[in-house]
Formats: structure tokens, C-alpha cells, sequence
């Protein structure tokens, strides 16, 4: 309850200070963001933030991944009848059943 008053009392302030400022205030702050999203320095700070999350997310992929993948063998050794799935001559992609061919028997 405490955070909900403190954001409704934050809201009520900034709506009554903007308010209060009016529009000229506004575009001046405007112009000012567009300034400084215009400058060489912020563009290349800008550039090298983006790199470095890409970076992160790629990391955070791959071991998320990994750890997918080892639940997934701790998992399969739990559970009956899945622990020789591999040696069976199926691949970790390959998700056939046993009891459903491949191909028609018929070669259609």
C-alpha cells in the first residue's frame, strides 16, 4: 500500500508540474532530447550498449541451451523406457515413436 500512495503522489506531482509547464516546455525539452540523440558521442555509446547486449542475449541463449539440454538428459534418465532412446538409433532431434514407421511399409 505504502508504494501505491508514493507513485500515486509522484503521478499527481508530475502531472501538476507538467501541466504547469505547458507546451512551449515541452517542445523546448523536445528539442533538447533530439539534440542529444543527434550527437556523435551518444550515437557511439548508443552503438556499443546495442553490441553488448546482443552479446549478452547470445550468451544467455546459449546457456539457457545448455542447461535445456542437460535437464533434459537428467530427465530422460528418470524416466522408463527413455535411457536407450539414443543407442535405439534415434537422434536427440529425432522425436518418432517406436511403434510408428518411418515410411509406409509399402514404399508409398
Amino acid at each position: 500500500m505504502r508504494y501505491k500512495v508514493t507513485f500515486i503522489t509522484g503521478f499527481a506531482a508530475g502531472f501538476v508540474v507538467g501541466a504547469r509547464a505547458g507546451r512551449e516546455r515541452y517542445e523546448q525539452l523536445r528539442k533538447l532530447a533530439h539534440a542529444a540523440a543527434d550527437n556523435p558521442a551518444v550515437q557511439q555509446a548508443a552503438a556499443a550498449l546495442q553490441a553488448k547486449t546482443a552479446g549478452l542475449a547470445s550468451a544467455a541463449t546459449h546457456k539457457a541451451a545448455g542447461q535445456l539440454q542437460d535437464r533434459m538428459a537428467s530427465a530422460r534418465d528418470k524416466v522408463p523406457g527413455m535411457r536407450h532412446r539414443e543407442s535405439n538409433g534415434h537422434a536427440d532431434g529425432d522425436h518418432r515413436f517406436a511403434s510408428v514407421p518411418a515410411s509406409p511399409p509399402d514404399g508409398t
